[in-house]
């Protein structure tokens, strides 16, 4: 590497970079936190764990540039010196290691803990995170005898111990994750350029999305039936856990009312005749989880519904040629509220241009991921045909350089669809428990999730990257005398990081081939959330015709303000109004006891009535078409003889012979009035019905 001096364009592009990515990250906090009740504790280390990880995106490409063997400043593109390179790897890594293993684990349990001192939180959290940081620290042991063994007793074998073992530990879940997102990526942009197939997975989506909506709510009456109980307690509890259970009170939100609760079967567990803080706290954790799985899934549904009233709109302008979203409301987002495309425009945006997109996007990424796919089974065995490095590498026969501009800004397309790919998979496993990203209400707890995920994926991903390199390219960067040399300091080490890629063709395949669904018939257990190919047909199974009636329901009878939420209108954090919103409206406005606002929905009137009475004929108009879809050629050719058969007129003499005799149950009367007593003489031993419409079993 030789030495540069500093590039005034450079920095300044680099300082600029910086400067967007922060703003980018603050506006996506904004998005998903209420920034102004979230504590600062909070946003900083979750700010730093999200702008760090994606700096690193850039700075892999300007460190390719940067360690070029010329002294040339033009033909490197973005480039630092080296002693900066060294400095801002060292605090990027370094920063996100503390970040991932120490910090955003502790601030989680911390929110998560239930308890009301700040002291109880942290030893609550030390002592869930103690549990978590001993299984590392047993596989350290096993590893650190093994660094000895090879290398001896040196200070750099414990550094290079915890580096590759944070590094191994990532890149196995970022190669697990990535598999499934380089196929599932794809497919989504393949599904939804289809206007039609969209509306059917919507419907698919909508009776697990009720179903878990109901639950939760259900959840949460149970819990603060708990707490209404407490709270009429006038022994085996002290002052200061009266006040804890009066804190509790005030930030209810109201679930189903007492005579719900016993209409459905529901009753409150019992209390223990003594309170303790270990109690109240898991009541106070519980509740305060349950609460936010409501919202999670109420903003789920509004959700849905939304797309289900869009894509039912873009349906009804193919005819027409000319769409209209309807009025949108004041808190809507301010491109939808921006009227400068007509009817026709917009029609021809939605219907035409945007599923051309998505195909052409879904090309796009498909070829990428089997470039990706390719280079990780061939970097090893044959570097020379990783597909990847000639997109990245230009000057392959001069010496003056091997990664120009061109070849850096292809750098990052490539590692932000790596690492977009492994996050879109986050979103569609199933194994993270409760946790989820909720417009302008997600948990404390779950915001520190994500961000270490983020953190955790992108430092392996990125060095993974530059091994799709020649050596000698990736060989002379900063990144690889800091990361990469303590992480090949052993065989095992060097072999891992070689051999293991590979094995990204087992999520690559199950994705593929669906073998997540062939795994969940055999044992029961899911992987994935369920998808349109999980239920094909039944009621009560989850179907798509079950959604689309429950989809129906909800339009019909939506209100005014439930209208007004699906054009845009902000959701408030952990407000009454999620729970209100599926009360019923003859429930009081206001508990005298309690002091808890109810929020009553007025009746809508009759021009938005007739609206949503409207929208809800065209959805299901339009899903009339998808049935004839399930029929295969046989029941298909089977119903037209049926209806051929039915529709012809018989003569007299064919009715005299469909008359059974009297012994048989028969009358002199016509042919309905046989049909009418057949559950008389041998027709019930056939399964005749009675005269007043029983079925005789």
């Amino acid at each position: 590497m030789l030495p540069s001096g500093p590039s005034l364009w450079s920095d300044a592009f680099v300082i600029a970079f910086l400067f967007i990515i922060s703003s980018c990250i603050l506006l996506l906090l904004r998005h998903y936190l209420p920034l102004r009740t979230t504590p600062a504790y909070l946003l900083l280390p979750i700010f730093l764990a999200l702008t760090l990880p994606v700096s690193i995106i850039v700075l892999v490409p300007i460190d390719l540039a940067s360690s070029s063997r010329t002294n040339d400043a033009a033909s490197r593109g973005i480039w630092l010196p080296d002693r900066v390179m060294l400095v801002a790897w060292r605090i990027a890594y370094w920063l996100i290691f503390t970040l991932t293993w120490f910090m955003l684990p502790l601030l989680g349990e911390y929110v998560d803990s239930g308890f009301r001192t700040p002291r109880d939180r942290i030893l609550y959290s030390l002592r869930s995170n103690g549990r978590y940081q001993l299984t590392y620290l047993g596989c350290g042991t096993i590893g650190l005898v093994y660094v000895f063994w090879q290398n001896g007793f040196k200070g750099t074998s414990v550094k290079a111990l915890v580096v590759a073992l944070a590094y191994c530990w990532g890149l196995i879940q970022a190669i697990f994750l990535m598999g499934h997102g380089l196929v599932a990526v794809p497919r989504k942009l393949f599904h939804s350029s289809d206007v039609g197939k969209r509306l059917r997975r919507i419907q698919v989506e909508a009776p697990r999305i009720h179903e878990k909506m109901e639950d939760a709510l259900v959840e949460v009456s149970e819990l603060e039936s708990q707490v209404a109980q407490l709270r009429k307690r006038k022994t085996g509890i002290s002052r200061d856990h009266q006040e804890w259970v009066e804190e509790l009170t005030d930030q209810s939100s109201g679930g189903l009312s007492p005579n719900q609760q016993s209409a459905r079967g529901l009753s409150g567990a019992a209390t223990p005749a003594i309170i303790t803080d270990r109690y109240l706290a898991d009541l106070s954790r519980r509740l305060t989880r349950a609460r936010h799985k409501h919202v999670r899934f109420v903003e789920a549904w509004k959700s849905l519904l939304q797309g289900a009233v869009r894509t039912q709109a873009i349906l009804d302008s193919l005819a027409s040629k000319k769409l209209d979203f309807g009025k949108s409301s004041l808190n809507a987002p301010l491109l939808e509220r921006l009227t400068i495309l007509t009817p026709y425009s917009r029609y021809v945006l939605h219907a035409r241009i945007v599923p051309t997109l998505r195909t052409v996007h879904a090309s796009v990424f498909s070829l990428a991921s089997i470039c990706v796919v390719w280079s990780e089974v061939f970097k090893y065995i044959a570097p020379k045909v990783s597909i990847i490095s000639y997109t990245v590498i230009h000057h392959w026969q001069s010496e003056n350089g091997k990664v120009g501009f061109a070849g850096q800004v292809i750098a990052s397309l490539w590692i932000l669809y790596m690492c977009m790919a492994a996050l879109a998979a986050i979103t569609d496993l199933k194994v993270w428990g409760n946790r989820a990203l909720v417009r302008r209400n997600t948990y404390g707890e779950s915001a520190c999730w994500y961000a270490s995920q983020v953190a955790k994926l992108t430092v392996p991903l990125s060095y993974n990257f530059i091994t799709f390199l020649p050596k000698e390219v990736y060989g002379e960067t900063t990144f690889y005398h800091f990361l990469g040399r303590l992480i090949n300091l052993t065989p095992l080490g060097k072999g891992f990081d070689y051999f293991f890629p590979i094995l990204i063709l087992v999520p690559v395949c199950a994705t593929l081939f669906n073998l997540y669904g062939k795994v969940k018939d055999v044992s029961g257990f899911g992987v994935l959330e369920d998808d349109e190919r999980a239920n094909p047909s039944g009621y009560g199974t989850g179907s798509w015709r079950e959604g689309r009636d429950l989809i129906d329901r909800d339009l019909g009878e939506r209100s005014e303000i439930e209208n007004s939420t699906l054009l845009g209108r902000p959701y408030p954090p952990l407000a009454s109004e999620p729970f209100a919103s599926l009360l019923p409206r003859e429930q009081t406005p206001r508990d005298p006891e309690r002091g808890l606002r109810v929020h009553n929905p007025p009746v809508p009137s009759d021009g938005r009535a007739a609206t949503a009475q409207r929208q809800a004929q065209r959805l299901s108009a339009a899903t009339q078409a998808a049935e004839e879809e399930d029929e295969n050629v046989f029941s298909g050719f089977a119903h037209r003889i049926k209806n051929t058969i039915d529709n012809v007129e018989r003569p007299e003499w064919f009715s005299d012979l469909t008359k059974r005799p009297k012994w048989m149950g028969g009358m002199d009367g016509d042919e309905s009035s046989g049909r009418a007593e057949s559950g008389r003489g041998l027709g019930r031993w056939f399964g005749g019905r009675p005269s007043d419409g029983r079925v005789r079993l």
